[in-house]
């Protein structure tokens, strides 16, 4: 019985230990911003993106689900989903990368940055994404900030030509992460 209550103190701890060098969030935002200036607003909103930061390796994965994006207009909102984005085939898009040239120890109360370096799938298709991004550590959190940008075709989404002009060739996409650790 004592080699068990070994064990299992033994994998309570180990677990512990990794548990301890990673956080997360449920609630990341995550925006994209398409307009062109001449015309109607194209940008949305997503405050549900979950992201999980692992310390231990600096790799970093994030997924939104694409329904979850807000739009002002509502029929805006509804071509997004059912026309562009194909999201009852698709439901997520899911970033998996490592942020390099970053230390927590470098970033404690004042704001450094990384470059962070991986793959965004949307929509089943690959993509290499490399941006820099800003990482502040503050009361036992991680705040990560960011923009890149991707163009549609990418992904193989395709825009109507009486739309066309409306909205821009490349897509700003906005990243603003919360993260706490788990526990």
């Amino acid at each position: 019985m004592t080699k068990l209550k070994f064990l299992i103190t033994v994998t309570f701890l180990i677990s512990f230990q990794l548990n301890a060098q990673k956080f997360y969030t449920r609630s990341g935002n995550t925006s994209i911003e398409g307009s062109e200036k001449s015309f109607e607003p194209v940008s949305a909103i997503n405050e549900t993106t979950t992201v999980i930061l692992d310390l231990k390796s600096n790799n970093l994965v994030a997924q939104v689900f694409i329904a979850g994006f807000e739009f002002k207009n509502a029929l805006m909102q509804e071509h997004f989903n059912e026309n562009y984005m194909d999201t009852n085939k698709y439901p997520k898009a899911i970033f998996k990368g490592t942020i390099s040239d970053f230390s927590l120890d470098e970033v404690k109360k004042i704001e450094g940055s990384g470059l962070l370096t991986g793959i965004l799938t949307v929509k089943g298709i690959d993509k290499k994404i490399e941006v820099s991004i800003n990482i502040k550590e503050e009361s036992d959190r991680i705040y990560l900030s960011g923009n890149f940008y991707v163009k549609p075709e990418d992904f193989d989404i395709k825009i109507p030509a009486i739309v066309k002009d409306k909205i821009a060739k490349e897509i700003q996409i906005n990243i603003n992460y919360e993260l706490v650790e788990k526990k």
